[in-house]
């Protein structure tokens, strides 16, 4: 009987109380972290795309040699824009010929010009003298009429010369036209002959090559990219593109210290440091930027980090996976108190806690105001067995810890666990500590 009593004795006293963990409220050096994933990208490359229409007749380089800028890449079929070129260089001498032809012609008529003024200024003053003797009656009237005739003859002659060299002048023009135009038609089929042979535009490595000898290629026409063919990498500087979740890119900013790890060498890590940050969200199922997007849309997005390895290893591959953790905040000697001891609760269910417990009729619930369902975030402080919430400010968040920067003191004991029981945990509510270890679980030796 005596048995029975003290075990219903001590049931009746720990119905209603909480078994949680504790710990207590420390000092310690906090950095936070923002964790990205992406790919191993140079930073300098370039994608070789198709320039013309054509068929592959030799590939000069292979995946992994080395090029420098102006090397040739590969070369397509040309036998048509080489006899265009030559058609077009034989019709660009041709006009060079037409151009001195209308000069020589230009300057003859420019001499017979000069010649016809002066007959005409001898035709003139013969026939004035004629004219002055006609007057005086010592000369018959068939002689002056032939002066005044000569005069008239000299002048039309001398319209007729300026007239040739006004048409030479303007066949002169002509060719020199004719010349420009040769010229155009020859750098545009030069440039179609150029394009034939493709050459480095940057030095590195050839890291892809996409086509092969026989191939046909196009280029690209508007809303359609043109065949790919290669690309070159500059492999000297490498960087991890990895893209940050929106929720977080805030945080990151251009110069920040990070530290890259990379699947294909497990257990390496590589510092780096940021160097761009990109200012538009992509989404996160498409890759697009949300410019890019017709319609609107609630899915996750990410923006573009880049961050510069300070000593990549050789041999490194573009696009291999890698991940980079860029360190946004460091702070030393803080108060902090683990992650999941914080818990999030309602103005309301503080101000229950709080309020004493009357005897009487229940009054109906009302509905919450909106400073009632005002959310505070604190954490439960262990004080004479009672778990008691305690309102905080909160800075930076490390790992597993975070900063609290205003409501604890350092050595307090907080309730850190367990989940369960902080979910649901009642401020002022009656608690049990119990900070053993949890049971290991035994091994079935079959």
């Amino acid at each position: 009987m005596l048995a029975i009593a003290a075990w219903v004795t001590v049931r009746r006293m720990n119905q209603g109380v909480v078994v949680v963990q504790t710990g207590r409220v420390f000092r310690e050096d906090l950095t936070s972290l923002v964790t990205a994933s992406g790919e191993i990208k140079p930073l300098t490359y370039s994608n070789v795309m198709a320039e013309g229409f054509g068929k592959i007749t030799e590939l000069v380089v292979r995946e992994g040699d080395q090029v420098r800028p102006g090397d040739i890449l590969l070369r397509l079929e040309n036998v048509q824009p080489q006899a265009d070129v030559a058609a077009q260089s034989a019709g660009l001498d041709s006009a060079e010929a037409a151009i001195k032809s209308a000069q020589a012609t230009a300057v003859s008529a420019a001499a017979d010009v000069e010649q016809r003024k002066a007959d005409l200024d001898k035709a003139r003053f013969n026939w004035e003298r004629g004219q002055q003797l006609f007057e005086a009656g010592l000369i018959a009237r068939q002689e002056y009429d032939s002066l005044k005739a000569a005069h008239d003859s000299a002048a039309a002659a001398l319209a007729a010369s300026q007239a040739r060299l006004e048409q030479s002048r303007a066949d002169l023009d002509r060719s020199r036209s004719n010349l420009r135009q040769s010229q155009a038609v020859l750098a545009r089929a030069a440039d179609v002959l150029r394009k034939t042979t493709y050459r480095a535009p940057i030095g590195g490595m050839v890291t892809y090559i996409a086509v092969r000898v026989g191939e046909n290629v196009v280029p690209g026409i508007q809303n359609a990219s043109g065949s790919y063919l290669m690309t070159i990498s500059d492999m000297s500087v490498v960087t991890a593109e990895v893209l940050v979740d929106e929720t977080e890119i805030a945080n990151v900013r251009s110069a920040q210290a990070a530290e890259v790890t990379i699947d294909a060498l497990s257990g390496k890590v590589f510092p780096g440091r940021v160097i761009q940050v990109g200012t538009q969200a992509v989404l996160r199922t498409s890759g697009l930027a949300t410019t890019q997007s017709t319609t609107g849309s609630q899915e996750a997005k990410d923006f573009k980090v880049v961050v510069r390895l300070d000593d990549p290893p050789a041999g490194l591959r573009p696009g291999l996976s890698a991940t980079a953790k860029m360190t946004t905040a460091q702070k030393k000697n803080v108060l902090s108190v683990p992650l999941q001891a914080l818990a999030i609760r309602t103005r309301r269910q503080l101000d229950q806690a709080a309020a004493p417990e009357s005897p009487g009729a229940t009054l109906a619930a009302s509905r919450p105001s909106a400073a009632a369902r005002e959310e505070l975030q604190g954490v439960f402080v262990v004080r004479d067995r009672k778990a008691v919430f305690v309102p905080v400010e909160t800075g930076i968040t490390g790992v597993s810890e975070i900063e609290i920067t205003e409501g604890l003191s350092e050595g307090e004991e907080i309730v850190t666990g367990s989940y369960a029981a902080l979910r649901t945990l009642r401020p002022s509510a009656t608690i049990r500590v119990d900070n053993s270890p949890p049971p290991t679980p035994a091994v079935n030796p079959g």
